[in-house]
Order: structure tokens, then sequence, then C-alpha cells
């Protein structure tokens, strides 16, 4: 088999690197292997994401710079996938009409005969968004990028329709893998020497609704008591789904980390349901109480929007006073951005640019104060962490994190290696880190 050679730009969340492990996998059946560079490639692939306008805009500035590619070499196959290309399809061709094929989200299984098709040259240009919602194939080979934590898709689509949130439309209904399928997958990625492996769904909490095979708790009860296995996470939860039996799951199991990414979005009634989000302030806040009272030691991060439509200072206020209320570990916060074809970018009321960065600013502020004073109590402790390897900038530091997700840098002894689970004694806090000493 000749040696050919592929080259995938993914943006977007991690599934979008997950399904980008699964499609260079299947091409492996062909001969292709991953390049760094474009200009080395015969197969560029852009898996992409349209959940922000800021990411179809990357992507359309990549598309136009392959362009130059292809003129030097007209063999080049480009091609767009994943949630941009389910949602513009043929008209990516018409824009650019150097890109060779579309494929659509849950397209993974199509990528090799795709190819062999515009190999072949029986077919000028592919074009496959069709949304079908069947269940994916198992079958699917897999080349895992990650050095560390492993990817285990466990549902794909959504249910929820936020009304700011494009997934619903690109991804389709939720569809949940078998239990068995998942932990086969799971004792496969320990055999491959993973230590960790991260759980992947639009709405973990939903699993199982569909087959009724078994509920999230009951799948995360299976993944636990893989052998091997040392730590499980999963992502992400919707607040409305999060069952007391998750929680208890979580209290009692060895492997599962305690940390609760809860997306909470906004901290009004008023904004919450135009959101479409179901649930209310009171009914998060009884969440969290429950989930403090049984995992005390727990971490707790969130999504934040602000400048939804018809959000006034009133709204933000109440933001800000739910913040403080709280006091997540941390925050991922956004300004809202249209996206058309869901319903709030037809929404009376869109707020000034302007307002929206400096409402930002302002949460922002507040949270990393709460953030590094969470973090400052940490001195002095002895945290497990498990070592992921060198940091970006300096060798000699190292860097993990501890199960409640926190990233933590200490001095390179020579000994540690990734994977390792190791005892570091916390000696100075900061926003977004922990500095420390590692323990003989």
């Amino acid at each position: 088999m000749s040696k050919k050679h592929v080259k995938f730009l993914t943006y977007g969340c991690q599934m979008n690197f997950s399904d980008a492990e699964r499609m260079e996998g299947e091409l492996a059946k062909l001969g292709y292997q991953s390049v760094e560079e474009m200009d080395q490639a015969d197969l560029i692939i852009i898996n992409t994401c349209c959940v922000r306008e800021t990411a179809e805009d990357k992507v359309y500035g990549k598309i136009g710079e392959i362009k130059a590619l292809k003129r030097r070499n007209p063999d080049l196959i480009l091609g767009i996938t994943g949630c941009m290309a389910q949602k513009e399809g043929e008209k990516l061709i018409k824009r650019a009409p150097h890109i060779d094929f579309v494929l659509g989200t849950n397209k993974i299984h199509e990528v090799v005969s795709t190819i062999q098709k515009l190999e072949a040259a029986n077919v000028k240009h592919v074009v496959d968004t069709e949304l079908r919602e069947s269940e994916m194939p198992e079958d699917v080979a897999i080349q895992r990028n990650t050095a560390l934590s492993a990817w285990i898709p466990i549902m794909y689509g959504c249910n929820n329709f936020c009304t700011y949130c494009i997934v619903p439309y690109v991804r389709g209904r939720e569809r949940s893998r078998l239990p068995e399928d998942i932990v086969r997958e799971v004792q496969e990625a320990v055999a491959q020497g993973y230590k960790e492996v991260t759980l992947l769904g639009q709405n973990v909490n939903s699993y199982g609704k569909d087959h009724k095979k078994a509920t999230f708790a009951q799948l995360l009860e299976m993944v636990d008591k893989v052998e091997g296995i040392q730590r499980v996470r999963y992502m992400t939860s919707h607040p409305k789904d999060l069952s007391n039996e998750v929680i208890e799951v979580i209290k009692n199991s060895k492997h599962i980390c305690r940390h609760f990414h809860l997306p909470v979005q906004y901290g009004s009634n008023r904004i919450l349901k135009a959101m479409n989000r179901v649930y209310t302030v009171e009914q998060y806040r009884d969440l969290v109480a429950r989930i403090r009272a049984a995992v005390p030691e727990s971490s707790l991060t969130t999504d934040l929007i602000v400048g939804f439509p018809g959000e006034t200072e009133e709204d933000f206020q109440q933001l800000m006073a739910f913040i403080e209320e709280i006091r997540y570990d941390q925050a991922y916060t956004f300004i809202y951005s249209k996206r058309s074809g869901t319903p709030a970018a037809e929404m009376d009321n869109q707020v000034e640019d302007a307002v929206k960065h400096q409402r930002l600013n302002r949460l922002m502020e507040l949270q990393n104060s709460i953030s590094l004073e969470i973090n400052q109590q940490l001195v002095g402790r002895t945290l497990e962490v498990m070592v992921e390897g060198p940091s970006h900038t300096d060798e000699r530091v190292w860097n993990g994190r501890t199960d409640t997700n926190k990233l933590v840098l200490w001095q390179y002894t020579g000994k540690e290696r990734p994977g390792d689970l190791v005892k570091v004694n916390i000696q100075q806090a900061q926003t977004w880190i922990l500095k420390g000493a590692l323990e003989a």
C-alpha cells in the first residue's frame, strides 16, 4: 500500500477531536499517515465547528490559504467535515470550488469511500449532509493522538434546543452508544496505556434515555470498575438532568474525578427562560448544595454567556450576585454570538458589542478574584497530581492535574513520568495554576 499523508485541522469541542481520531484511524486503512505541515499533505481535512462566528471565520481563512496549495498540487484533496459542513453543505463548494468534499456530522464511516471515489476520479465533488439519526457504526478504527486521556464518546446529538445554540440542528437528536461498546473501548484504551478517560456527550446526563440499557449513573459505575483505569472524567453535564444517583456514584467511586463542570449559562431566571435552559436559579442552587454536601472536596466549574438578547443591567447584576454566591473554581466566559438558524438570532433587543465587552470584563474580574481566593486555600496542602509532562515554556518545569482539575506546576526531579500519580505540596497559588514541590 502506497504511503500517503493527511493533515487534520480540527476546531471546536472535544467531540470534534474525537471524531478526527476516528477519521484518522479509518484513513490509515488507505495508507494515510498524519503529518504536521499542510504542504506535505496529499489530503487536508478541516474538521469544523460553528458554535461561534469566530470559529467559522478561521475555517474560511484556512480554506482560502489552501487554495494556493491546490494550485501547486492539483492532486491535493481538500475536505470539510463536522458541524459547519453540516450547516453550510453545498454552499461551501459554491463559495470555494477548490473544496473536493463536504461531509456533515456522523459521517466518520464514510470518509474512506469518499476518498476512494475522489482518488479514482469517479466524481468531481462529494457532498453528504443528510442527517441520519441512526446508530453510529462500532467497527470504526481509532488513531488516538492524546498522550494521557482518551476521548470516549458515549452519545451523539442533543435534544435540548437552547435558543442560542446551533448544536441540535447540526448534530441531530440524542443517540446513546450501548454500554458494553463503551466499556470495551475504555478497556482497549487502558490496554494501550491510557490511565485516564474522558466520556463525551453534548449532555452526558441524558445518556441511555433512548435505548434504556443503562443510565449515566450505571454507566459511570461500569467504567469505574474497569481494571487498570485511574481516572474517569466526563463532559458536558446539563444541570436539568444531573441526578442524585450520579452524585452518589461519584461520591462512592474509586476513580471518577471530583470535578463537576455544570454550565449555568446565566444567573437570572428571566434570561434562563429566554435561553430555554429549563431550570431556575433556585433549582441550580439546590443542585450545587446537594453536590457539595455529598462530595465536599469537589471543584465546580461552569460556562457563562454575557450579552444575550434582552440582557439588562439588572439581569447582569443578578448574574454577578449569583457568581459571588456560588463561588466557582473557574468559569469559561463567552460573549453571546448570533447563530443564524437559532431562535435567539431573531430576538429583539440585541445587546451592543461595547456593552457586551464591558460586562464580560467585569464578570472576568470578579471570577478571577474568586478563583484566586479558592486556590489560595490550597497553599500548604499536599495534593495528588497525575503527571502530564513538561510545560510549554520550560522543560525543567513539569505539570499535571489534580482530580479536581487544578493545573499544578513543579520542578522536574527526573523520576516522574507522564501518567504517574505523584504528591505535590502546594506552595503558591495563582488564578489559573498552583505551584509546588514534589514530595519524596
